[in-house]
């Protein structure tokens, strides 16, 4: 074209969490069973939704208001309704307008990062969810600036390596947490969450918190909302529906902004947000009717909390299939429904294989491996792909130079769980000795 018509970003948008779907369902064509354990979607992999909650949706539908536009910030008593449990719990206290809803986390996100000027820079964790690491990249059209999760202490944050990072680079005016964090499904102690704002406290920063797993802990781990620890710094925290009801094709999140008035210049910076968002009218209004019912009901605790015993145990059964395989390292899950593994370095080469029955599916694995920009880490889940059905995600796409793989935990049924998990030990072991 005449004129370059492409962000200065594009370039660092990808989500390799959908872009190996793909990939997936060529080899469903070509006859593979393929197990999905790529996407956090506790629906698509056989939740099922109770009786109750879908009465509260079919009851709302009959409210011609849930056909309309809400508010840009949101459906008012639903934000009331969030500030008071926000207020009842933390040290912080905020009102409805320091609220503003999203059609899920992911504009959240784009809007958070897309608003800043492009030059400043918000430190994101690594590995990092894909969407957030993106989306700070595209803004600034560079590569993340990120500071280190590490894996030989259950991938809590490297608050050396995190003040070095900020110290070093006048650039970062902001610092990325994600607590329980995707993609490693680590919980972080409060004296590291405090640590992390201690910072952003001393060199005049401000804090992004995604919560969206903030009430799926399990293992005997504990933490605290950021609301309950962050003082008087500035902060924005992302929470939304989609994990916890669960209902992700709702497009449901909403921002909270704490100390919004601290600082006039992060006050503007909202406002900004605010304003995109109103371009936009507002975001969809039957989720936010909804929640509020659905989060108070007799029954709603206890269906929590069902979910969240299975998903320790499966993070349980996990953990034991894969601790004693060599070449890896195994953190086990204490939040969320994730398991990050890292492969030891050196471990892996571009001459590993797996044997693959399938004429048709092994021409099709070694087109995809021959390339030249396929990592490691993704030529092991190319491979597993073609010989198990197993669909994982490669660590290295989490903003990472580690290399490994995340898998889910939301399988429902145990024995199947089992068997996938048996099969991923065992694949690792002949990969690595072919």
């Amino acid at each position: 074209m005449r004129t370059n018509i492409l962000h200065i970003g594009a370039g660092e948008l990808t989500y390799e969490i959908r872009n190996i779907v793909a990939v997936g369902e060529k080899l469903e064509e070509l006859g593979i069973k393929t197990y999905w354990e790529n996407i956090g979607d506790p629906v698509a992999k056989g939740e099922h939704m109770p009786q109750w909650m879908k009465d509260i949706v079919a009851e709302t539908v009959q409210d011609d208001a849930s056909y309309g536009y809400s508010p840009t910030r949101g459906v008012l008593a639903t934000r009331k309704f969030i500030a008071a449990q926000t207020n009842s719990r933390g040290k912080v206290q905020i009102g409805p307008d320091d609220i503003i809803f999203f059609n899920g986390l992911g504009d959240a996100i784009s809007k958070v990062f897309g608003f800043l000027k492009r030059t400043a820079r918000v430190v994101v964790p690594t590995p990092s969810y894909t969407t957030h690491s993106s989306a700070e990249a595209a803004h600034a059209g560079d590569r993340p600036v990120t500071y280190r999760l590490d894996p030989h202490n259950n991938w809590y944050p490297d608050l050396d390596d995190l003040e070095k990072r900020i110290k070093y680079n006048p650039a970062v005016a902001g610092i990325l947490i994600i607590n329980p964090d995707n993609p490693t499904g680590a919980v972080y102690p409060v004296e590291i969450v405090k640590g992390m704002v201690q910072l952003a406290q001393k060199y005049d920063l401000f804090v992004i918190c995604d919560e969206i797993y903030i009430n799926i802990i399990y293992n005997g781990q504990t933490t605290q909302p950021l609301s309950d620890l962050i003082e008087d710094v500035p902060a924005i925290v992302m929470r939304g529906i989609s994990k916890e009801m669960p209902w992700p094709g709702s497009r449901c999140g909403w921002v909270e902004v704490y100390n919004g008035h601290q600082d006039p210049m992060f006050e503007q910076y909202i406002n900004s947000i605010l304003n995109a968002k109103m371009l936009e009218v507002c975001s969809t209004t039957l989720p936010q009717l909804v929640m509020p019912r659905v989060v108070t009901h007799p029954q709603y605790n206890e269906y929590l909390e069902t979910r969240i015993r299975r998903y320790e145990k499966m993070s349980n059964i996990a953990y034991e299939c894969l601790r004693d395989v060599d070449g890896i390292l195994v953190n086990r899950t204490n939040g969320a429904f994730y398991m990050s593994v890292v492969f030891n370095e050196g471990v892996l080469s571009d001459r590993q294989t797996l044997q693959i029955e399938n004429n048709e599916v092994r021409r099709f694995v070694e087109s995809l491996v021959s390339k030249a920009d396929v990592s490691l880490d993704k030529r092991f889940v190319y491979y597993l792909l073609g010989a198990t059905g197993i669909c994982v995600v490669p660590l290295s796409s989490f903003a990472t130079t580690l290399m490994g793989f995340r898998s889910t935990l939301l399988e429902t049924d145990e024995a199947r769980f089992r068997k996938i998990f048996s099969v991923l030990a065992e694949s690792i072991r002949k990969y690595l000795a072919s």
